[in-house]
């Protein structure tokens, strides 16, 4: 009977490994694919470090500090590489830059990894955030597609998921019509806001077609960065900042639009937007922290806490049957 006693305890005990397994996602890297949104300074050393311009812009960021995915490899306890991000500022998710056609647009930032890297990482995750340069081509007599902005980030992540490429988290679209940038015109609030839904809506099916017609070790995640800025326009105090609808800088010759200019006094670190397009650091950060909120598994308890709960409940079962088997010795005699 002891032996049963010990053998229920191991078995109860034997619960508690896979949690802790699922809880430990780990990544060895992070390689990077977009546009200003996630370009830590390839645009700037490509351009002689005069786009974006040092008098106004971080260190070739397109804000006032380091951008998000510094902030979610601070957060995973990695050490940001550059040289993994090919994000360019201008990308569009095809072949094409709207703000210097010598600079690449997301297909071709695949095309030189894949090119250079003829098996990838399997354990590194690979971001895709792209699309809102597609959008803001209008501007210069452009006509978006969603759709085919979407089925470019498709052949994407496929052609990355060909050299073995396994963990992928695709970024959305936040509402471009809430952007300062579509506060000119009265007519551009409402067409951004429908290109945006447009995208997200297609982007949310290519996931799950994705996942299900790629390798089975394939796994995308979404990540909704569309939700995050929606509540923070709706309540900016929620999120330590103050202003969601202007921007802080004057200089707008990022802005490949002839936009006046909004003078307001700033303190970036209470601002959503750093310029009619980008966010401050303090918005980054905040799209970094949620981004990790999104990789770790949020429905998993962490693993010092699923491991205290489930030993005591594994010995308290046993205590139990520790208990009964006495009496039932106790019974006997």
């Amino acid at each position: 009977m002891n032996k049963t006693i010990l053998t229920t305890g191991f078995f109860l005990l034997s619960f508690m490994f896979p949690l802790k397994i699922l809880a430990a996602q780990n990544y060895e890297d992070i390689y990077v694919f977009g546009d200003s949104f996630s370009d830590t300074g390839n645009a700037f050393n490509a351009t002689n470090k005069t786009f974006p311009p040092s008098s106004t812009y971080f260190n070739g960021r397109f804000s006032n500090d380091p951008v998000w995915v510094e902030y979610l490899a601070q957060e995973l306890g990695l050490s940001f590489n550059p040289r993994n991000n090919f994000a360019y500022g201008g990308a569009t998710t095809g072949v094409n830059n709207i703000s210097d056609p010598a600079l690449p647009g997301l297909q071709t930032q695949i095309a030189n990894f894949t090119a250079e890297n003829p098996s990838a990482n399997p354990n590194a995750l690979y971001i895709v955030w792209a699309g809102a340069n597609d959008y803001f081509s209008y501007f210069g007599g452009g006509v978006p597609n969603p759709n085919q902005a979407v089925a470019n980030i498709s052949a994407a992540v496929t052609s990355l998921a060909v050299i073995g490429a396994e963990d992928f988290l695709l970024v959305n679209q936040p509402d471009l019509g809430k952007f300062p940038v579509a506060n000119f015109n009265s007519q551009i609030p409402s067409l951004f806001s429908t290109l945006t839904d447009a995208h997200n809506s297609s982007l949310n099916a290519t996931i799950n077609f994705l996942n299900q017609q790629l390798d089975p070790d394939v796994n995308i995640i979404s990540f909704n960065v569309n939700d995050l800025f929606r509540r923070i326009i709706a309540e900016p105090k929620e999120f330590g900042l103050t202003n969601a609808t202007n921007y802080c800088i004057q200089d707008l010759s990022v802005v490949p639009l002839n936009l006046p200019t909004q003078p307001v006094a700033c303190n970036p670190d209470e601002f959503l937007f750093w310029d009619p397009v980008h966010p401050t650091a303090a918005a980054h950060r905040l799209i970094g922290e949620s981004a990790f909120s999104v990789l770790k598994p949020v429905s998993v308890p962490e693993p010092s806490n699923v491991l205290g709960v489930l030993a005591f409940s594994a010995f308290g079962a046993v205590s139990v049957l520790q208990r009964h088997y006495q009496l039932m010795q106790n019974k006997a005699i």
